[in-house]
């Protein structure tokens, strides 16, 4: 039954996060806005609501080792979606065709999840009331690169994604429409997503994995299905930028999720409250980012066959770290 119950949810997840592209997708048409801006900040902030509405369930059940192995995870499942990315679409080259437009985006969530790792070592427990430092510097960082992110955009015209749209239902969709629809289908993750972690939480628990691995790699990629899906179809659309905006504008999300965690927790220190182990999974996502952003950047064109090396050296890399995690038993 519970299986059952976490197949139909994943389901209406993928749905509802087809829409949320094609519906973002539209409303980058109609303001004229670039495609990496709304991949890194529109997109990306919807397609995590599964990450904040995990979080907070985790909170409130004081599962803390959970919440950071989902941010974590997740920022690390989206690296490896990126580097399916630009396996599968691979006569496209990708990441070369955005080059240097993301470099930004990567280089603030590298920032983002280094803190978030520096902060879960060290217990920096100095608070402002019940506000931790740790937390509002992180908070500072992020809202700080959201407006750099905004300022870079506005800088260079971004012809992109107008280009690439076909002359169809995105172009012909009012704006009122699209943001509308683009609100129903975030709300449609937000009442099913609750019900698909439970359920995949169940189906876990009976593996007696603790809740930092269940988070780093069952839960996270449950909430990851929106960026998986979102990706697909804005990058069959041709919207590359706001498929690889998404990923790594989600993984700055993700840091500042955590960071808004310690805000929600109200018994001490969140950052001080995380196994330091899954610092090393922090460690590992910041690897990821990394390797993304050179693949971003560089221009070897070097194939194995027809799989670019920075996408194989993506996924190898996620599965050697998964692995190595499972074998040190990290958030057991």
């Amino acid at each position: 039954m519970i299986g059952l119950q976490f197949a139909l949810g994943a389901v209406i997840v993928v749905l509802a996060a087809v829409k949320l592209a094609e519906y973002g997708d539209a409303i980058a048409y109609q303001t004229k806005l670039s495609g990496m801006l709304i991949g890194v900040i529109l997109l990306a902030s919807a397609t995590s609501l599964p990450e904040i509405l995990t979080m907070i369930s985790s909170i409130n059940q004081d599962h803390i080792n959970l919440t950071a192995g989902d941010l974590f995870g997740s920022s690390m499942f989206n690296m490896l979606l990126l580097g399916l990315l630009d396996m599968v679409f691979y006569r496209n080259r990708i990441l070369r065709r955005v080059a240097l437009k993301h470099a930004l985006t990567a280089s603030l969530a590298t920032m983002l999840t280094g803190m978030a790792v520096f902060f879960i070592l060290t217990d920096v427990d100095v608070r402002l009331g019940w506000f931790g430092l740790d937390s509002l510097m992180m908070l500072a960082i992020y809202f700080g690169g959201i407006w750099l992110l905004r300022a870079n955009a506005s800088r260079s015209v971004d012809h992109q994604t107008a280009d690439a749209l076909p002359s169809g239902d995105q172009e012909a969709l009012p704006l009122p429409r699209a943001a509308a629809g683009f609100l129903l289908s975030a709300a449609v993750l937000v009442l099913v997503v609750p019900s698909v972690v439970h359920s995949g939480a169940g189906i876990a628990k009976s593996t007696g994995l603790g809740d930092g691995f269940v988070g780093l790699v069952l839960i996270a990629s449950v909430t990851s299905l929106p960026e998986l899906v979102a990706m697909v179809a804005a990058a069959r659309m041709r919207a590359y930028d706001m498929a690889v905006g998404n990923l790594f504008g989600s993984n700055m999300f993700n840091m500042f999720a955590l960071a808004l965690a310690d805000i929600l927790y109200l018994r001490g220190s969140f950052f001080g409250a995380i196994d330091p182990g899954l610092a090393i999974a922090g460690l590992l996502a910041m690897l990821l980012t990394m390797l993304g952003l050179i693949g971003n950047l560089a221009h070897i064109e070097r194939r194995l066959w027809f799989i670019e090396l920075d996408a194989l050296l993506l996924i190898t890399s996620y599965f050697v770290g998964i692995y190595l995690l499972y074998m040190r038993g990290v958030g057991g």
